[in-house]
């Protein structure tokens, strides 16, 4: 049996050109042939989870299974008149949809390293779906579940791995629609620029900083953490953009993989990364950079707190207000990623860069006649957002907790 990983080597994309040409002929055509659509992304998903990963496909049906009943449930409760849109109710099924979720995250942190035998490639952004969903059921923005539409939403298998996480209103959009040949035209051709810059991006690009550079480099750091204070060296310095660049290049590949392949099949899936070192400030970064992650918890955990805190009045300072969430939606991201130390450095970092970029933009807004800007400060902004984003990767790559405590 061979197991297959989403946009890993050659074979992937050969059966993934092969299968999808029907699919394509049909949407040129102006059909969506879903059965061969669904049969297709089973297909897929059995690649993806067989051989010596079929335990997280047993886990992925059980999970599949059980996020369902949860999602089909709480709308049956939610769209019933007979009952009142309790808060606990939505905070019991939010927290179900998320338990399996957060025992996978935690088992190594007691279970001495060793992963859940619940987890599964992909489980964080299929949750961050079903979460959404759950709280957009809340907000009486979703009106109907219609079971085969929220399973092929849960498990599009273009994004089933790492993203981009997508939304289920404007998902089922898409799905229920069949573009004009005009706009299928534009999607193949946007489609396969996605996927030739994604070939760039991920296995040249990233072959060259993660694999050929960024080892040697991290050898050379660590051989000098004996030699200079705190072993801040200039391999060190080295390593931060490397690895910097290794991590947009491999990310955003995939991304680009998962969008262009998305695109063929008629769903224009959001894209995730927009020129993000480009960005003027740590702010405008988190508007580029892995777009629908940050846009979910921004959404979905930030404002909501805000407004929750706003309505029951627990600071009179609203920007007190916007600082706690910083703090609490940067330590729940940085969580997410794991237990360890940096992670959580990492988001407490971002929270404060980010508490102290309001403070500036506050203060230059009140003193904008007396601050200059031109296209140095234009160019010198982007420089340090640039730098500040390295070293808060260089935290999150772990080397320094090589470097100090190994």
């Amino acid at each position: 049996m061979i197991n297959l990983q989403p946009y890993q080597n050659p074979q992937y994309f050969i059966l993934l050109l092969v299968a999808l040409l029907p699919l394509m002929f049909g949407l040129y055509h102006g059909h969506r042939w879903r059965i061969y659509e669904s049969f297709v992304s089973l297909l897929f998903l059995f690649f993806i989870f067989d051989a010596e990963k079929t335990n997280q496909g047993i886990a992925l049906i059980v999970y599949t299974v059980i996020q369902t009943l949860i999602v089909k449930c709480y709308f049956s409760y939610r769209t019933n008149k007979k009952y009142n849109n309790s808060f606990w109710i939505f905070t019991l099924a939010i927290v179900l949809s998320i338990l399996q979720l957060v025992i996978v995250k935690f088992t190594p942190l007691f279970a001495h390293g060793h992963d859940s035998i619940v987890g599964f490639l992909g489980i964080s952004y299929l949750t961050f779906k079903t979460v959404g969903m759950i709280m957009e059921i809340r907000d009486g923005a979703i009106k109907e579940f219609n079971l085969w539409k929220f399973l092929h939403f849960l498990l599009f298998f273009p994004t089933i791995s790492s993203g981009p996480i997508d939304r289920y209103r404007r998902f089922i959009k898409d799905y229920d629609h069949v573009p004009s040949q005009d706009k299928y035209v534009e999607l193949i051709g946007k489609g396969l620029h996605n996927i030739f810059l994604g070939f760039l991006y991920k296995f040249l690009l990233g072959y060259l900083f993660g694999t050929l550079w960024l080892p040697q480099i991290q050898q050379l750091a660590l051989a000098q953490r004996h030699t200079v204070p705190f072993g801040i060296s200039i391999y060190l310095i080295g390593y931060m953009y490397c690895y910097s660049m290794y991590l947009f290049f491999d990310f955003a590949g995939y991304s680009l993989f998962a969008v262009g392949v998305s695109y063929l099949m008629g769903i224009e899936t959001p894209v995730n990364f927009n020129k993000p070192f480009a960005a003027h400030n740590l702010k405008e970064f988190w508007n580029r950079w892995h777009m629908t992650l940050s846009f979910w918890f921004r959404d979905y955990i930030y404002m909501r707190f805000v407004f929750w805190a706003m309505k029951h009045k627990l600071l009179k300072s609203r920007i007190a207000m916007a600082n706690i969430g910083y703090l609490l939606l940067f330590l729940t991201m940085g969580i997410w990623h794991g237990e360890t130390w940096y992670y959580i450095v990492y988001g407490l970092f971002h929270a404060l860069v980010l508490i102290l970029t309001d403070a500036w933009l506050r203060f230059k807004k009140k003193h904008r006649q007396h601050i200059p800007s031109n296209w140095f400060t234009k160019y010198f902004a982007i420089f340090m957002t640039f730098n500040t984003v390295c070293f808060s990767f260089l935290i999150f790559s772990g080397i320094l907790d090589k470097l100090w405590f190994n």
